[in-house]
């Protein structure tokens, strides 16, 4: 079957490769489309970053360089392991793609799981990836979801799960302001999950396309672009002197990052979702002065279940998100240097590993 496999930093080659063993408790999916994530972008400008370097097998999946990519994916069942007898082929499904050790308790009570040591995520630290015809999944990390959802919106539902964590992290409560930094893919998902849950969202971005797109998509009360006017001044006008009661960082710029610290109200919250590939400078006496919360946040633990609600209850319309559909040849000169290059013009690419639907 074809796959896209990373060998090491701006080197991704689509490859016939043999597919995956179907072992008891596993589940084979055929994968309908995959999402281009910003983590596989950095892994190919500045990678290996989450992929295990060759020679360098990681410690769960005992993989290395080449590994097949791909962590946003849905797809259909085709083939149920020994033991799996709680789903039906032929069912839509999404992953939940991590990599734990078969010891970390991963139950449903479970806080902490996504904390745990060596954590690596399928398409990225080994076994499969969503870049490929069809992957082997454990059955923990696959959940149905409802055939009224389209496939290719499913896609968006992983990348969904990382905004309703940062939601939860911040405490955000309906009626409250948050002010979402940045309208990239996971700041207008965050947007999303907070206008569900009743909150204000005001928006700041420079690109007048995203920045269009978060009020078309209804996931913004108002979005500033922050080199025309003072996105501080402007969340107090909103918020009666206030300020906001949490904000989100999506962006790893500098001077987002200080906007929201002078945005928030004294004991707001500052929640960090994007990676930042370099070290950032926190004005402490602001932090101090203000009793501001600073708080991080990564990928989601249990929450697959409640954000495949809000998509299925149609709190959440995901299709204005997708801007782009590519087969799989396309995913470097289409894909990834579209996203590099003309990431003002476009918010979530899919792939089609197998070509269907294009």
């Amino acid at each position: 079957m074809k796959a896209a496999r990373y060998y090491g930093r701006e080197d991704i080659r689509i490859e016939d490769i043999e597919q995956q063993p179907l072992q008891p408790g596993t589940v084979r999916i055929d994968v309908a489309w995959t999402g281009i994530c910003g983590s596989d972008l950095h892994e190919y400008l500045d990678g290996p970053i989450f992929v295990p370097p060759a020679g360098h097998p990681h410690p769960i999946s005992g993989e290395s360089a080449p590994i097949t990519l791909g962590h946003e994916f849905p797809g259909v069942v085709r083939e149920l392991g020994e033991g799996v007898t709680d789903l039906e082929v032929g069912q839509h499904v999404v992953v939940e793609p991590y990599i734990i050790d078969s010891a970390v308790d991963t139950g449903p009570e479970s806080t902490d799981y996504h904390l745990s040591e060596n954590m690596n995520f399928i398409g990225l630290g080994g076994r499969g990836g969503g870049l490929s015809e069809n992957i082997v999944v454990e059955r923990r990390w696959v959940h149905p979801v409802d055939s009224s959802v389209p496939l290719d919106e499913a896609a968006l539902i992983e990348p969904l799960s990382v905004a309703h964590h940062a939601v939860i992290r911040s405490g955000a409560r309906a009626g409250q302001w948050a002010l979402v930094g940045g309208a990239g893919p996971i700041g207008l998902l965050t947007a999303a999950v907070l206008k569900a849950e009743g909150v204000n969202v005001v928006i700041s971005e420079i690109s007048s396309l995203r920045r269009q797109k978060a009020l078309d998509a209804g996931v913004a009360d108002v979005a500033l672009n922050p080199l025309e006017v003072d996105v501080v001044t402007e969340v107090k006008r909103l918020t009666d002197g206030r300020g906001a009661d949490v904000a989100f960082e999506a962006t790893s710029v500098q001077a987002v990052f200080d906007t929201l610290l002078d945005a928030v109200r004294p004991q707001g919250v500052v929640v960090v979702i994007s990676i930042w590939g370099h070290p950032a400078s926190l004005d402490m006496q602001k932090l101090v002065l203000k009793e501001i919360d600073v708080r991080g946040t990564i990928a989601y633990v249990n929450d697959h279940p409640a954000t495949i609600k809000l998509v299925e209850d149609g709190k959440i319309d995901l299709k204005p998100f997708i801007t782009g559909k590519i087969g799989l040849d396309d995913l470097v000169s289409k894909g990834f240097d579209t996203l590099i290059h003309h990431n003002e013009t476009a918010v979530k690419i899919l792939v089609s590993p197998s070509g269907a639907g294009l």
